[in-house]
């Protein structure tokens, strides 16, 4: 609690550790004075609110949101408010795709809000790592930080010692203020990529020359549903929705493929329990099996397609049904039914989810299973489709984000002879920083992230921050990597402030209205980035480009263009807030008018773009990663029911949930090992171990064990302690820098 007169968040903040709710706090005097007691309240404080009238109930104040997370669904959401205060938030109707309700996390977010451990102030720790935190003020934060920046600069001559690793936290789309920020302070050393779907972007990319997948609320005209390593039953529930009406009223089939039997493919049709990482030999033998039963579409694939001829050459030449059986673990007969079935139903679609591609050959087996839904026609059809995802409702200003660098900015020449920023690599960041020379980086400032729980060789991760001379962290929780920064600076939530958001799924846009003030000395990135450049410019004028000053509402009308209005049907955000959320007017969407921005024109089994890029030409079969001999085990880590990445499990809602992690394990593994039902068990490579808690179940295979990304609360558990830096096949063309293998992860295991 500040100095002076206790505020009402410290209050609400301090009920929610006592299991206190905001009604009864907000009814009467009686409950606020007792709390005030146990808050640590002078006694002065407490004649001041015991002599208060109580609050009275006030009627409720309803503002528009969206959940900013990186999520398929990108809710619209209805805020409550009374007396400042956060009652309700409940999903928007307006909103079709979003419809009645959210998912557990979206409900949770009033108990996020006032979350007592939320990051109140500026605080600094000395030293790093030690917990030795003391409250700072803004001035003296944004003065030190200022200061590091214009030393650096000093010493090597540019502003390249300074790192900036910033992701998706928050997708508003004016938080590319950050990379806006550290563009007006020159070139910096740039973390670039994405851990999550590079891959993937990339292989849609050179067959179809872009990714756009189909409507989701389409999928009610669905016949056959093939979901490929996705669980829309937790990550997606809103588009489960869509593919159980199918079910309802066409009779719709739905096949789930996956290593393990999630709880989507316990709602299967037919569950396929494949060999991890073998998903394009799958898809190859069902293409095989088509081509020679003639149950491809001729006609579509005469008009549009080029390359098939070659792509069926190379089938007849190299694969068969008993191959792929063989290959993936899949009966021939099972193939050939799914192959069968998926080619006669008119619209047929395969769900391609992104843990699908975080393999070595994840790229080339995303082109396998393109390749399957054209050559059946069905890549184009209302409702069919390979659908991924898609940035086709992206095509902002990114206003916040375009600055210009201080005149002569020193940086990495490119190869055109142009000075740019040295290129990090999000999924090798530890190594690149620990290994980065003339000059080496000796800051980081780490926004909309969770470095160290969420990097791949977080052993390494940890090294490289320990390396550096400053770390600031800029977020609401106390996060692995926060615990780990020298300066913390506090940031709003998303009901603090305005915005825009849209999805990378559906194809709506959502405004976010301002719903309450910042609690406590909270700042939006955007706020941050106004007062550090006035800061750098009193230090040393003309060091930052980047504007001093202006409105949240004003800068959040800027994200919105001409295109912008007319695919919404919209005159402005202002337009957008006072309408609800709106879908966007797309003529032809995902590719139903058969246009593809391929160099052909056409869908392509043959990319040159692929060639020239180092990959093959055509759609074949990639060999997965050999499997280690001292390290026979694989850990696949997907995501959890209760959690995004690091972000919700560590509130109390959730933890009731989902209380420990715990290791999915096969009985007859654990046999082997002689591990016992809830021993604790070690899991180990050569880089780092985890220790974790057994669960046995059937829903993994024997040689496979799974564990959920988590960041646990005060928990040092870390399932990326064992998981390598290893790339997938493709991802540098669209994001900058490959994906990342995270399911090629092999271990051993034993009793801890």
């Amino acid at each position: 609690m500040g100095e002076g007169k206790a505020d009402i968040g410290d209050i609400l903040q301090r009920a929610a550790e006592l299991n206190i709710s905001r009604r009864s706090l907000l009814k009467g005097g009686m409950a606020l004075g007792g709390l005030l007691a146990l808050s640590g309240c002078s006694m002065l404080e407490r004649s001041y609110y015991k002599s208060t009238p109580a609050i009275a109930e006030g009627p409720a104040q309803e503002f528009l949101s969206a959940c900013p997370r990186n999520c398929f669904d990108t809710c619209s959401m209805v805020v409550s408010v009374k007396n400042g205060v956060i009652r309700k938030v409940a999903a928007d109707p307006r909103n079709t795709f979003t419809g009645n309700s959210l998912c557990v996390k979206g409900y949770a977010y009033t108990n996020k809000v006032y979350d007592p451990n939320r990051i109140k102030y500026p605080m600094m720790q000395t030293p790093r790592g030690s917990g030795n935190w003391k409250r700072i003020s803004w001035d003296e934060a944004l003065d030190t930080i200022g200061k590091k920046i214009l030393d650096l600069k000093d010493r090597y001559g540019s502003t390249l010692p300074v790192c900036m690793n910033k992701y998706s936290g928050n997708f508003n789309i004016w938080h590319y203020c950050v990379e806006g920020l550290m563009n007006s302070l020159g070139h910096i050393s740039l973390v670039m990529g994405t851990p999550c779907w590079p891959a993937g972007i990339d292989a849609q990319g050179y067959d179809y020359g872009f990714m756009w997948n189909t409507d989701p609320e389409d999928f009610v005209k669905t016949k056959h549903f093939m979901l490929w390593g996705v669980n829309p039953a937790w990550t997606s529930i809103h588009t489960m929705k869509f593919i159980n009406k199918a079910r309802e009223q066409n009779g719709a089939k739905l096949v789930v493929i996956d290593p393990i039997c999630t709880a989507t493919a316990s709602k299967a049709d037919l569950y396929i329990q494949i060999r991890p990482s073998t998903d394009g030999a799958l898809a190859l033998g069902m293409a095989r099996y088509i081509l020679d039963n003639n149950l491809h579409d001729r006609n579509w694939l005469e008009k549009n397609s080029k390359g098939f001829p070659e792509f069926a050459d190379y089938l007849k030449k190299n694969v068969t049904v008993d191959w792929a059986s063989k290959t993936t673990g899949v009966p021939k007969s099972v193939i050939e039914q799914v192959a069968r079935e998926f080619a006669t139903a008119k619209p047929a679609c395969t769900w391609i989810g992104y843990g699908f591609q975080r393999h070595i050959n994840g790229g080339q087996s995303v082109r396998n299973v393109d390749a399957l839904a054209a050559m059946t026609g069905n890549a184009t059809r209302p409702g069919g489709g390979a659908n991924y995802g898609h940035l086709a409702t992206w095509g902002f200003n990114y206003h916040a984000m375009v600055m210009k660098q201080p005149e002569g900015s020193i940086g990495v020449e490119s190869p055109d002879g142009k000075m740019t920023h040295r290129n990090i690599n999000m999924n090798n960041f530890g190594r690149m920083v620990l290994e980065a020379k003339n000059p080496p980086i000796k800051m980081l400032w780490t926004a909309c992230r969770n470095t160290v729980s969420q990097d791949p060789d977080a052993p390494i991760v940890k090294k490289a921050l320990d390396s550096l001379e400053m770390v600031v962290v800029v977020d609401h929780s106390f996060t692995r990597t926060a615990q780990m920064a020298d300066i913390i600076l506090p940031t709003t939530t998303h009901f603090e402030h305005p915005g825009v958001n849209v999805s990378y799924w559906h194809y709506w846009i959502a405004a976010v209205e301002k719903c309450i003030e910042p609690l406590y000395e909270s700042k939006t990135d955007l706020e941050i980035a106004w007062a550090l450049s006035k800061k750098m410019n009193q230090l040393q004028p003309g060091s930052c480009t980047y504007p001093t000053e202006g409105t949240l509402a004003e800068w959040t009308e800027k994200e919105i263009n001409d295109g912008i209005n007319k695919l919404f049907g919209i005159k402005g955000w202002k337009d957008l807030a006072k309408k609800g959320p709106q879908k966007a007017h797309f003529p032809n969407p995902g590719y139903s008018d058969n246009k593809f921005k391929t160099p052909s024109g056409k869908y392509e089994f043959v990319s040159e773009t692929a060639a020239k890029d180092g990959h093959p030409a055509l759609s074949l079969y990639k060999e997965p990663m050999p499997i280690p001999k001292d390290y026979p085990i694989r850990f696949i880590t997907p995501h959890s029911r209760t959690a995004i990445h690091s972000q919700f499990q560590h509130n109390p809602w959730m933890m009731a949930i989902f209380p420990e992690p715990y290791l999915e394990i096969h009985p007859d593994l654990a046999k082997e090992k002689g591990i016992r039902e809830g021993d604790m068990v070690r899991v180990y490579n050569d880089l780092g171990e985890v220790r974790i808690k057994a669960k046995f179940t059937r829903v993994v295979p024997k040689d496979v064990i799974a564990g959920y990304e988590n960041w646990f609360w005060k928990s040092d558990f870390n399932l990326n302690n064992t998981v390598k830096a290893i790339p997938a096949d493709m991802g540098k063309r669209n994001t900058g820098n490959p994906g990342i293998a995270f399911h090629d992860n092999f271990v051993n295991i034993e009793k801890a």
